[in-house]
């Protein structure tokens, strides 16, 4: 079966945040006012937003359920607490994953002085409910994937040096977002902010244009 490529670019992400609270928002996927029915999920993944904090930004407390919530922060650092008694900071390389199953409530601040980055992507667990759990893992290395179970989910993290080739999963659904730098995949030139969504997916490559990190999805399901 030929793979079938749905490209996606920065600019076609819905704009959103509050840029007088500092905060920066940029939704792929359906999300709160911007509400598209063509667009509400790829595979197990239902949103991944781009956010941009100002120092001293934030997320006040807030509800979630039913969802997995992983960060990746960009640069900066990204205060985290929780109702269920975690508060961290997560940095660069690290991954985050919170999941709400029947409800949690959580902040997310910069508490620091300089701006933070951070992508963040929330996945439907096959089974809602549940007890709401939190795990964070420092400094995860490229030939490491981190497991979501609950979603039939496996996150891939790539970093590529110019010229560099990575292999994509072969899978039912991958999703691909370019965290910096420059790649080609399927022909298709994707920067910064931009992804590629890629059902039945077989034998595909990614070529590093320039020093590049992209998180790719395999999803199952």
């Amino acid at each position: 079966m030929v793979p079938v490529i749905d490209v996606r670019r920065a600019t076609e992400r819905y704009h959103g945040g509050d840029p007088v609270a500092g905060i920066d928002s940029r939704h792929a996927f359906s999300f709160g006012p911007h509400y598209d029915p063509d667009n509400l999920r790829f595979g197990a993944v239902i949103a991944c937003n781009e956010e941009r904090l100002a120092p001293g930004a934030g997320f006040d407390e807030h509800p979630h359920s039913h969802t997995e919530i992983v960060t990746w922060v960009v640069e900066g650092e990204l205060t985290h607490r929780d109702s269920t008694g975690h508060e961290t900071v997560v940095r660069p390389g690290d991954v985050q994953r919170l999941s709400a199953a029947s409800g949690v409530r959580h902040v997310e601040r910069n508490a620091a002085a300089v701006p933070l980055t951070f992508i963040q992507m929330w996945l439907a667990p096959a089974t809602p409910g549940g007890t709401p759990s939190y795990e964070i893992v420092h400094g995860i290395a490229d030939s490491t994937p981190y497991a979501v179970p609950s979603a039939a989910a496996m996150l891939h993290v790539r970093r590529l040096t110019p010229g560099e080739r990575t292999a994509l999963p072969d899978a039912a659904y991958v999703y691909a977002h370019v965290v910096r730098g420059e790649i080609e995949l399927a022909g298709e030139k994707l920067s910064p902010g931009d992804s590629a969504r890629l059902t039945m997916a077989e034998g595909l490559e990614a070529v590093a244009t320039s020093t590049a990190e992209l998180l790719v999805w395999e999803m199952t399901a």
